[in-house]
């Protein structure tokens, strides 16, 4: 998110937007990415258990992660405008969860939403809460394709680093304290 840890608002669906997925689209990505019969060959996908051809599962993954990444990085713009000053996201230690729900198949439009469900302060990144994300993405029959438990960090708006460990930090910076401090 690009709004401070404290601001962040749970189970709260964000909308990343939607896509729609060509039939060129996932041949060139099922041949780049993913080079299975079902992703890249129209004709052999039609005699498959999946009755034609329907994206990788990546693909749908790959699609929604640049959603997320233009709408947040859009999101600054939508805070600078309300008179704040935007957050600083952070890198993801993981994704906890991710499951195919449902095949998509060119022509579809999926619609991808973000939605915070939890959040607490880093146990091991001083300044830092971890922010728990449900990532959803519905077809245009509203069918569930995609979900996904991501965490992602965020910046603490107001920490202040102890005065020990400022203190720790200013003496490595002394010559010969350095490696006296790291024993």
């Amino acid at each position: 998110m690009t709004r401070w840890f404290e601001d962040v608002q749970i189970d709260m669906p964000f909308d990343l937007g939607s896509h729609t997925f060509t039939e060129d689209e996932i041949i060139r990505f099922g041949t780049l990415y993913d080079p299975q019969y079902f992703h890249t060959d129209p004709e052999a996908a039609a005699q498959s258990h999946f009755g034609g051809l329907v994206a990788s599962g990546w693909h749908t993954v790959s699609v929604g992660h640049r959603l997320m990444v233009d709408r947040l990085v859009a999101e600054e713009d939508v805070v600078r405008a309300e008179g704040g000053e935007p957050g600083v996201s952070g890198p993801s230690p993981g994704v906890n969860r991710m499951d195919f729900k449902a095949p998509v198949r060119p022509g579809d439009t999926v619609r991808y939403t973000l939605t915070v469900t939890g959040k607490r302060r880093s146990n091991s990144i001083p300044g830092w809460g971890l922010l728990f994300n449900l990532l959803e993405a519905h077809n245009q029959h509203g069918d569930l394709v995609y979900s996904a438990d991501l965490v992602g960090f965020s910046k603490l708006r107001d920490y202040r680093m102890p005065l020990r460990v400022r203190a720790m930090l200013a003496l490595t910076k002394v010559p010969g304290l350095k490696a006296l401090v790291q024993r």
